[in-house]
């Protein structure tokens, strides 16, 4: 767990740094040592997975065997019996490191989330993305991702409670 935090998570978030206003990560902490403990407990459930992409002929000299290359986590999102929709399986996150990006790699990793759900018996797969992620807005439109829902934010500071 500690590579994938090392080798992906945090470069996933630093990419999302860079790319998304409301996205930074914290100055003050060790990101790696919060991650590792976080995302084991997440694992601990069944609704929670990590699909990990790795290149082996690729050898980054760790001592293991291959490069990770890219991931995609997954929640399982049941819906509850007061509602009329379809069970879900949320893509999380997904990321594929520089050298990977162009080769079909993020294509494969959502259809791993495609199996998922269809193993799970969920006709659906839903996923956020940030408005000003331009790249990842053209790739899910191109897979055939459609807007549902508008998530809207603001801070309590900035409520206009007489609007």
């Amino acid at each position: 767990m500690r590579r994938y935090a090392e080798d992906l998570w945090v470069p996933f978030n630093r990419d999302l740094e860079a790319t998304v206003d409301a996205h930074a990560l914290a100055e003050d902490t060790d990101l790696v040592a919060e991650q590792v403990p976080w995302a084991l407990d997440k694992l601990e459930t069944t609704d929670y997975r990590i699909e990990v992409a790795v290149d082996p002929e690729a050898d980054d000299g760790s001592g293991f065997e291959g490069t990770p290359a890219g991931f995609i986590a997954t929640n399982l999102d049941p819906c509850p019996s007061v509602f009329d929709r379809p069970d879900r399986v949320i893509v999380s996150d997904i990321y594929v490191r520089e050298p990977y990006r162009g080769t079909g790699l993020a294509r494969e990793l959502v259809e791993c989330a495609e199996e998922r759900a269809r193993t799970e018996g969920c006709p659906e797969l839903v996923l956020d993305v940030d408005v000003d992620n331009e790249r990842a807005l053209g790739f899910y439109r191109k897979m055939g991702f459609e807007p549902l829902r508008h998530r809207m934010t603001v801070t309590v500071e900035g409520l206009d409670n007489e609007g």
